[in-house]
């Protein structure tokens, strides 16, 4: 029986879509700049082993991108060290710096937090200019295509990718539209490292 035609040239659910461009080094996140693209990822291997995140500290702060190393110090010298300490707050602190790059901003806005439940499950835009997201352990962030309906199946980011997320500030109603995983179900949990530009305090 001859092949149906209009399955020869359909295109692959894996085909990446045009706003979207990914890379092998730090240079992928620069490409956020193009005005068609709305996510830039950077692919890496897991930062880490998996950690124990029992005492997991709730970090959030807002430092000077220099900075950073030193404010992620303070708050593990309020728990037992482990050895993977040290590896995370060099990562974040290059990130925080390549965040800073990228969106012209001396100062950042850090939170890196264990993640236990759903978090912010339903798939959304956020109301930011650019959004730099990393999952260090567990199940990573996932995003949709642009002309995705309510049968398009969700893409993910994998543990140590970095993703640099356009915002609604930036990009409008082609702001990229993701979720966190929902994981509840599974008693699994997740490190997540979320790079803002400092947000502004009401008066």
């Amino acid at each position: 029986m001859p092949a149906d035609p209009d399955t020869l040239f359909a295109p692959s659910p894996d085909v990446l879509p045009d706003h979207v461009r990914i890379g092998a080094d730090a240079d992928a996140l620069a490409t956020i700049h193009d005005p068609d693209v709305t996510l830039a990822i950077w692919q890496r291997a897991p930062l880490i082993p998996a950690p124990d995140l029992s005492e997991m500290p709730a970090i959030r702060f807002a430092a000077p991108a220099g900075q950073v190393a030193d404010r992620m110090a303070a708050y593990w010298a309020t728990v037992a060290p482990q050895p993977w300490h040290a590896a995370v707050t060099r990562d974040v602190a290059r990130l925080a710096a390549l965040y800073a790059t990228l969106a012209a901003e001396a100062r950042v806005e850090v939170r890196l937090e264990r993640i236990t439940g759903n978090g912010c499950w339903k798939f959304h835009a956020d109301y930011v200019a650019l959004r730099l997201i990393s999952t260090y352990w567990g199940e990573a962030t996932q995003w949709l295509p642009l002309d995705a309906d309510a049968e398009t199946p969700p893409r993910g980011l994998a543990a140590g990718d970095v993703g640099l997320f356009k915002g609604r500030a930036l990009a409008g109603d082609r702001a990229i539209i993701h979720r966190s995983p929902p994981i509840a179900e599974s008693g699994g949990d997740r490190l997540l490292l979320v790079i803002d530009a400092e947000w502004e305090q009401p008066d």
